[in-house]
């Protein structure tokens, strides 16, 4: 089962777009495979061992860059871009979350970016970044 931990600032943007998430895992039938908890980011650095992937809304860019300078962390954080936040579609999340692991996993660097994704603030797509048109995978 992939755990994930979605984290916002206070915890109350996150908290509404779990709960859409978790009824499209039961529509999907994806419940014995995907575990989705929701939690401010201040207590991220508390939880994140307990999951496989720290995914991040948009606006905490800049905190999530300052704990992984300050802390040693063995756990992907990943950004979500911007417009794919505010749609939050789960067929289109888990396949980021499943790329994002496996790239963490071969490069070992956090916050996990996508080529072309140097500046999560300027990414467009509202997919996961293997349907995205104009990126080959």
């Amino acid at each position: 089962m992939r755990k994930v931990l979605l984290c916002c600032g206070g915890g109350f943007s996150s908290s509404a777009l779990v709960n859409k998430v978790k009824r499209e895992i039961i529509e999907e039938e994806l419940e014995n495979d995907y575990y989705i908890e929701f939690s401010p980011f201040s207590l991220a650095y508390e939880k994140m061992n307990n999951f496989d992937i720290v995914v991040c809304c948009p606006h905490l860019k800049f905190e999530v860059d300052k704990l992984l300078k300050e802390k040693e962390i063995k756990v992907p954080f990943y950004i979500l871009p911007p417009v794919m936040y505010g749609m939050m579609k789960f067929k289109e999340l888990y396949l980021d979350i499943e790329d994002a692991i496996e790239l963490f996993k071969k490069t070992n660097l956090n916050p996990v970016k996508f080529a072309g994704e140097e500046n999560i603030h300027r990414v467009q797509r509202g997919v996961a970044y293997r349907n995205y048109k104009g990126y080959n995978n």
